[in-house]
């Protein structure tokens, strides 16, 4: 093998490797039976970071306007507190917070379709760590939605 064609495949990430050798993994959402493209889809990550943006912003508007230190600046912990209580209620009742209805997604469930509020309280906790969704499966799905068994489509 090429030294140049080893460090490519190292680059380019482990699934351009395997489908070098050969490995076919279909599109994004295919094995757990989501259409390729259209409504059902899996939400691109441009528009789940777009959504997030909303709501964090939105999320620090209030904590700015409702809650301040004295010095007119909202604190951090006020405004994480308010993305997770709106991300909470919004998804655990309507499937959608504020920003994800603005670029038109929505989180679904993967056994019922609609998310119960114990498994948006899993999500949204382990979406305010942060952590759990920035590690993505090949279905482009945060650990957030892994274990919570939700996925982010399009409307």
């Amino acid at each position: 093998m090429d030294k140049r064609q080893a460090i490519g495949s190292w680059l380019s990430g482990p699934r351009a490797a395997a489908e070098d050798a050969g490995v076919d993994f279909g599109y994004r959402g295919q094995q757990l039976g989501l259409p390729e493209e259209g409504p059902g889809s899996i939400a691109r990550p441009g528009r789940r970071l777009g959504a997030l943006a909303v709501d964090w912003g939105l999320s620090l508007l209030i904590a700015y306007g409702l809650i301040t230190d004295g010095y007119g600046q909202a604190t951090g912990n006020w405004a994480l507190l308010l993305f997770f209580v709106m991300s909470l209620l919004t998804v655990g009742t309507v499937g959608f917070t504020p920003g994800k209805r603005l670029f038109g997604l929505r989180v679904v469930s993967l056994d019922t379709g609609m998310v119960n509020p114990l498994r948006a309280l899993v999500r949204t906790a382990l979406l305010c760590v942060a952590v759990p969704a920035l590690i993505w499966d090949r279905d482009g799905r945060g650990l957030h939605d892994r274990l919570a068994r939700t996925v982010e489509v399009r409307v």
